[in-house]
């Protein structure tokens, strides 16, 4: 009886540190993804209102005949998103650092095609 009370205990300890390494885990990996998707944006300051910097970035969309597919505007930041002909989603954030200054941020598919978001992000200066 102590023999199997005993074991019952020495289970219950390691299965609850095996719980333990697999929640370090899953954060551990959770991080790296976060990581690895901040990896992948550009971003700059730009001297414009929110305003004025999301009318930019829905020009720039029409002229390279970019599809927008969500636009969800707040007080302090916007969200564009979007997707190129060949399927990879957009997102471009505007967020308000003042009335006249507003930092924008893009991404361009799963991986974070750099290239692409920096086309994006030159276009909508030129609209600035």
């Amino acid at each position: 009886m102590l023999k199997r009370i005993t074991h019952l205990i020495l289970t219950s300890v390691l299965l609850f540190n095996l719980c333990g390494c697999v929640a370090l885990v899953a954060g551990t990996a959770g991080g790296a993804g976060t990581a690895f998707w901040l990896g992948g944006k550009i971003d700059q300051q730009v001297n414009a209102s929110l305003t004025h910097a999301v009318e930019a970035v829905t020009k720039t969309f029409d002229a390279m005949r970019l599809k927008i597919t969500k636009t969800t505007v707040k007080d302090e930041v916007a969200q564009i998103m979007g997707e190129y002909s060949d399927g990879r989603t957009i997102w471009v954030d505007v967020h308000k650092i003042s009335n006249k200054s507003s930092r924008i941020e893009i991404r361009v598919g799963a991986t974070g095609d750099k290239a692409a978001s920096r086309k994006i992000l030159d276009k909508i200066k030129r609209y600035l």
